[in-house]
């Protein structure tokens, strides 16, 4: 699917954490396909990945401060929320709830005062997982792990904080929400995933591979993502015009969740490969170690206990073991049929974009050292 060219303006629209690593992504291509949106960025602070789009405004909040946010809709008085914004992952357990679920549930009254039309939440496709069962093409009616079941506190919260976007769909009977679930997001900009493995490539790192890389993984480019997070914006405000009708269920949108990736799994250390390659590595698979994954999983835990003592982490623990020997996909067959979604940029071509920022960025930071 090509790009879309220049549409026309979804109105005003507000970003929350439009300074992060995919929200800045959604504000660039709103600004390159719907040029006549007026674009508000919400964020804790927005001196980072700013647009320079004079249709881009910033604004410095937190979402957990209903007051304030109250007030700030009612100053930019948005048709549409895009709400991306959640805690650090290494942030505390209360400050995940506080942040995913009381923030979100302060943005959808907000929104629902403020008379909102659309709502896009950012959920995550972790909200599925279960550690005893793998994830093979995974779709919407798998049921969702809270509680005790779910390894992960911050995905139990984003889970918490989609149900209550679910639940807040036509209330009033014109807010229309839906939740978009990725997995595995990487892409300029990105912090979690490309930066690591490129550190483990300087590292040396690249000659082990822990279990026999038999295990599928969705990895999801940054700009497909935020082309569907715009397409269910779109779908949504579609929906909007033909109120009060509502749409048969097998075109409706609103009150849905919808998994998006590449659509292109792969074993998960092909794709660490292609990212070393592209970094540089040529290193024959000959020379690759392969650690067996229950040996993997025992050092890890023997290097996480001695790391602890010593008050740092391991560059292996057991749960990096397990998420790289995890089969984790999913159908993006809804999204397809309901969304109109198809990825604009495949996974080598996104591996390419990604690893080249990161080289490209080091070189502009010797350089400037170099002055």
């Amino acid at each position: 699917m090509s790009v879309q060219g220049p549409s026309p303006s979804l109105g005003k629209v507000l970003i929350t954490g439009g300074c992060g690593f995919l929200g800045h992504h959604i504000v660039n291509l709103l600004v390159q396909r719907h040029p006549a949106t007026q674009i508000a960025v919400l964020d804790l602070r927005t001196n980072l990945n700013r647009s320079s789009s004079s249709t881009v405004s910033y604004h410095d909040g937190d979402i957990t401060d209903a007051d304030a946010i109250k007030s700030l809709f009612a100053q930019i008085k948005p048709d549409v929320v895009i709400h991306t914004a959640s805690a650090n992952l290494i942030s505390k357990n209360e400050v995940h709830y506080k942040v995913n679920v009381e923030g979100t549930q302060n943005l959808l009254k907000a929104a629902q005062e403020a008379g909102v039309k659309a709502f896009v939440y950012t959920s995550s496709a972790s909200v599925i997982y279960n550690p005893k069962i793998e994830l093979k093409n995974a779709d919407e009616t798998w049921p969702m792990v809270t509680g005790d079941d779910q390894p992960e506190y911050y995905t139990a919260t984003k889970a918490y904080a989609e149900t209550a976007v679910l639940e807040a769909n036509r209330t009033p009977a014109s807010f229309l929400t839906c939740a978009i679930r990725p997995a595995g997001i990487f892409g300029e900009g990105d912090v979690q995933l490309l930066p690591k493995m490129v550190t483990a490539f300087r590292k040396g790192q690249t000659k082990f591979q822990v279990g026999d890389n038999d295990n599928l993984f969705d990895f999801s480019y940054v700009e497909n993502i935020a082309h569907g997070h715009l397409l269910a914006v779109q779908a949504l405000l579609h929906t909007h015009k033909m109120l009060p009708t509502v749409p048969l269920d097998t075109e409706r949108v609103d009150g849905e969740v919808f998994f998006l990736t590449n659509g292109q799994p792969v074993y998960f250390w092909d794709f660490a490969r292609a990212v070393w390659h592209e970094a540089g590595d040529r290193l024959p698979l000959s020379s690759v170690w392969h650690l067996g994954q229950d040996f993997a999983f025992f050092v890890g835990g023997m290097l996480e206990w001695i790391f602890w003592i010593l008050g740092k982490t391991p560059n292996l623990t057991r749960q990096q073991v397990k998420y790289s020997t995890f089969t984790r996909y999913y159908s993006i067959d809804k999204a397809k049929r309901k969304l109109g979604y198809s990825p604009i940029v495949d996974l080598d071509e996104g591996v390419r974009r990604g690893v080249r920022y990161i080289l490209e960025k080091e070189e502009r930071e010797k350089q400037k050292k170099g002055q």
